[in-house]
């Protein structure tokens, strides 16, 4: 890890003076979410507590949760979003269209989650959007969204590549088909992944927060040429900006967990849960990084497999293979205390991490 910082900073200085510029605004970016989540927040919680909005607890979950976050004000995600997009605004370059592709799939996905936590928590309809019309506008949004970045892309040759780890200048070339489903699989999967990962204080905010540490050494090695042919990887000409997001992102995810963390004083909700899952998955896609990206998302990805292989052996053959699903409420009901799930669940997140890290290394060898 230190010979790869080490090659990292050695690059920036031999290669790369005008990185200042963008490097002051990562700082600024950071600073400014982060400020701007805690300064909103408290205003944000008791406005919410004015309003009686606050968490709905499914009936079938762990009898702790029904007893004591049930008074939690929630969309809390409202005030993330607000501080990405205020930071996005101020500190990045508006010119890139990936900074714009991004924006506007916040907007977008900030719209369907608030409208399913409106009819959750307003409306007192329980299930808030059925699961089917979650997925169908979904679906319609990355399809379009990823229609677009297609066409307007596949110029350039990195739009039809998927880098493969492991092997040097070794890529799988798409057409629009299968680009697609690529697309659709990660930005829809990764949304709903980190939608069921949220259920327990703070449980979600750090992964989302290592995963975004990770997306800004991607997206600076994938944005600079000489980064680029140093670690095997494709050269994304615009990508190197979208560390901006990356860093808002960070920003705004300390500033939360500070209200977030156990026992928590508000919860995200879908709103949050589900924007920053598509945000991180449109950014995976426009970095073509899908296979590193997978191991850096892997504590969301284990926790919507848990919950899909739960569904399938209960149909299957009418046996739970856990106590109870996503798998995180299965230790819980094991006896193993929140905070201690929480904890443990973000140091496999930050491992995971460290193995996409080092396998990006493995490609240089």
């Amino acid at each position: 890890m230190l010979i790869l910082l080490t090659h990292y900073l050695y690059y920036i200085m031999k290669y790369n003076f005008n990185i200042t510029n963008l490097i002051f605004r990562l700082f600024m970016s950071l600073i400014t979410s982060l400020l701007i989540v805690l300064i909103l927040s408290p205003i944000f919680i008791n406005y919410i507590k004015k309003k009686n909005i606050l968490q709905i607890i499914r009936s079938n979950g762990p009898i702790t949760h029904i007893n004591n976050k049930c008074n939690t004000p929630t969309m809390g995600g409202v005030i993330i979003l607000t501080s990405i997009f205020i930071t996005v605004i101020i500190w990045s370059n508006l010119l890139n269209l990936y900074i714009i592709y991004t924006l506007i799939i916040l907007l977008i996905y900030a719209v369907i989650g608030f409208v399913d936590d409106y009819y959750k928590i307003i409306l007192k309809h329980h299930q808030g959007l059925y699961i089917k019309q979650k997925l169908l506008l979904q679906s319609v949004v990355t399809f379009i969204m990823g229609t677009y970045i297609y066409y307007q892309n596949n110029k350039y040759m990195s739009i039809l590549q998927i880098n493969i780890p492991f092997y040097k200048n070794i890529f799988i070339y798409t057409n629009y088909f299968i680009y697609i489903i690529i697309t659709y699989m990660i930005i829809v999967g990764l949304s709903n992944a980190i939608n069921l990962t949220d259920g327990l204080d703070g449980l979600v905010i750090m992964p989302i927060i290592f995963t975004s540490i990770g997306l800004i050494i991607l997206c600076f090695i994938t944005g600079d040429i000489d980064f680029s042919k140093y670690f095997n990887v494709q050269y994304i000409k615009y990508s190197k900006e979208l560390s901006i997001i990356c860093c808002s992102l960070i920003g705004s995810g300390l500033g939360f967990l500070w209200f977030n963390t156990y026992p928590a004083i508000i919860f995200m909700g879908d709103v949050g849960s589900l924007t920053l899952g598509s945000i991180i998955g449109l950014i995976i896609i426009l970095i073509r990084q899908e296979f590193l990206s997978l191991i850096m998302c892997g504590i969301f990805i284990i926790e919507a497999l848990s919950v899909m292989i739960q569904i399938f052996m209960f149909k299957l053959k009418k046996k739970r293979v856990l106590l109870m699903a996503p798998i995180h409420h299965h230790f819980e009901l094991q006896g193993c205390p929140e905070p201690r799930i929480i904890v443990r669940f973000w140091i496999i997140s930050l491992i995971l991490i460290f193995c996409a890290i080092a396998i990006l290394q493995i490609n240089h060898i």
